[in-house]
């Protein structure tokens, strides 16, 4: 099993520019990260999962990487990396490290040699214009705008699936996956435990550079604020070629003890269904995919159940990680808001997510109920909220600095930190939720430890039961042994006759009374077999 830990694992999402400044730069270092390594792991975690640490012009905040094999500097250095890794480990947690291997920084010495045809020539994705002068294809950017960016000195177009700054890689080139490899292996001798691979279905392009579909139009407004989503991605990203190239990252992993992949998967529904199926399928690819589907404002037991139940219906030998929050969506809490208070929806969401069948992800600030922070225009770093302002408002609303006291700065620094934090963010401190047995933070550590102690909700499979709306339930299964779990996803309560078995656990608003289950607002409970 030691082998497996990351199967049904807790991975703690740590964003280093907003965890702890230590350095007085206003901005999170990782010294900071290290002197606060032992919060992490009072809640009961397996690891932790770095955001990008590496040299960058921070055009998109480290995932414009400059140097592969190196520490940005505002951070710290690769000794105060080592410590890191080393406090972790005597802490008993894992480190993943966020990989960024579709694209580079325009900054990075690889595309300054590609640029000028030097040997790097193909290690980017380069294209003639047409005879007009237009891209060579209608792809477009995440970002907004056209995926291609003219460069005058070799007179040809450059892939960008994001930035300008954010040239695409050449990963259909042997060398630039070997170099990968190089980089991967790098990590992994200095004791890192697994990788968290950014748009990992972004690798491989189409070879013939074919024109995307338009998209299906969905949603109740069309066309949507971003041109991005008017096509359907069909040659950009999610080629077939990709799972070669995964094939020989998990080689390489293989090659180590208890490591692990973990691929973010950027793709709409159905088709991140079957990518992520393709994608951790047998043992020759990921050990799991990363899900979206939980990261948006649907809060229905049929949106948790089609989640679930699809997955391991397309990939029964698959493995998904699921989260509510991260460094990219609003703070579930505040998307949630119309389903119940802040504190209930906080407590009640761990329930939940800590009973899926799954590895389960946490937001650092999630287990405070912490909220998204609402900026000003002037106060934004984004690319996307600044471009698409105010429809988009970006990314820098769940990115705010950790409140760990009432101190100045939210005891986050002692200088005006690089995004600020306001009266509703600072309400929620560690320091003071500690001091209250009835906080989302003690509820935290009580719900992450029945997971650990259960070995039907770290590794049962899952059978969905009937209930009304807006009730979810289920049964978690491994061999004689079963849980079945309650959750009233609504803020109103709901009765319902009582189940058979023994009712444990950290229960929230709910009781057997009369032969009857009473699930009050934002209610959860589990009874024993």
């Amino acid at each position: 099993m030691a082998q497996d830990w990351w199967r049904g694992a807790v991975i703690y999402q740590i964003y280093p520019r907003s965890f702890q400044d230590d350095g007085g730069s206003g901005v999170g270092d990782l010294r900071g990260i290290t002197r606060r390594l032992p919060h992490v792991a009072s809640l009961g975690v397996d690891a932790i999962w770095l955001s990008p640490i590496f040299p960058s012009p921070m055009a998109d905040m480290g995932y414009d990487v400059s140097d592969y094999c190196g520490v940005e500097p505002l951070f710290g250095t690769l000794a105060d990396f080592d410590a890191l890794v080393a406090r972790a480990h005597d802490l008993g947690l894992k480190v993943i490290i966020d990989q960024v291997l579709s694209h580079s920084s325009d900054k990075h010495p690889w595309f300054a040699n590609s640029r000028t045809r030097g040997d790097k020539s193909d290690w980017y994705v380069w294209a003639d214009a047409r005879p007009d002068g237009s891209p060579p294809n209608n792809w477009l950017s995440v970002f907004g705008g056209p995926s291609w960016e003219w460069d005058a000195g070799r007179k040809q177009y450059y892939l960008h699936n994001f930035l300008p700054a954010q040239p695409d890689l050449n990963l259909r080139n042997p060398a630039v996956q070997d170099a990968m490899l190089q980089v991967l292996e790098f990590w992994l001798d200095r004791g890192v435990d697994g990788f968290r691979l950014d748009t990992v279905n972004y690798y491989i392009h189409d070879g013939q550079l074919r024109d995307n579909p338009p998209a299906t139009p969905f949603g109740p407004v069309w066309p949507p604020v971003n041109t991005y989503d008017m096509q359907r991605h069909a040659h950009d990203k999610s080629q077939p070629e990709n799972l070669a190239f995964l094939a020989r990252l998990r080689a390489l992993l293989d090659r180590y003890n208890e490591r692990c992949l973990v691929g973010e998967v950027g793709e709409v529904a159905p088709y991140a269904l079957q990518i992520m199926a393709a994608y951790t399928q047998g043992p020759a690819h990921l050990h799991m995919a990363y899900s979206f589907d939980m990261l948006g404002p649907e809060f229905t037991p049929a949106h948790y159940r089609t989640a679930i139940e699809g997955f391991f219906r397309a990939a029964p030998g698959g493995w998904p990680s699921w989260s509510f929050s991260n460094h990219d969506v609003n703070r579930h809490v505040t998307r949630w808001t119309e389903f119940g208070t802040p504190e209930a929806l906080a407590k009640q969401a761990i329930a939940m997510l800590a009973s899926f069948q799954g590895t389960i992800g946490i937001y650092q600030g999630e287990e405070l109920g912490q909220t998204e922070t609402e900026l000003e225009y002037a106060e934004l770093t984004d690319p996307p909220g600044l471009r698409f302002w105010p429809e988009n408002k970006g990314r820098d609303g769940c990115r705010t600095p950790m409140v760990w006291d009432a101190g100045p700065h939210a005891g986050f620094s002692t200088v005006k930190p690089w995004l600020p934090v306001k009266p509703p963010q600072a309400a929620r401190h560690v320091a003071g939720q500690e001091a209250d047995p009835n906080s989302v933070l003690h509820h935290y550590r009580k719900m992450l430890a029945f997971r650990r102690e259960s070995p039907v909700l770290r590794l049962g499979t899952t059978e969905f039961l009937p209930a009304p709306d807006p009730v979810l339930a289920f049964r978690r299964s491994t061999g004689a042994t079963s849980l079945r779990c309650y959750f009233n996803l609504g803020p109103d309560p709901v009765t319902l006759p009582a189940p058979a078995g023994t009712p444990v656990g950290p229960i929230l608003a709910a009781r057997v009374h009369d032969g009857h289950l009473e699930l009050g607002p934002n209610a959860a409970i589990w009874f024993e077999d």
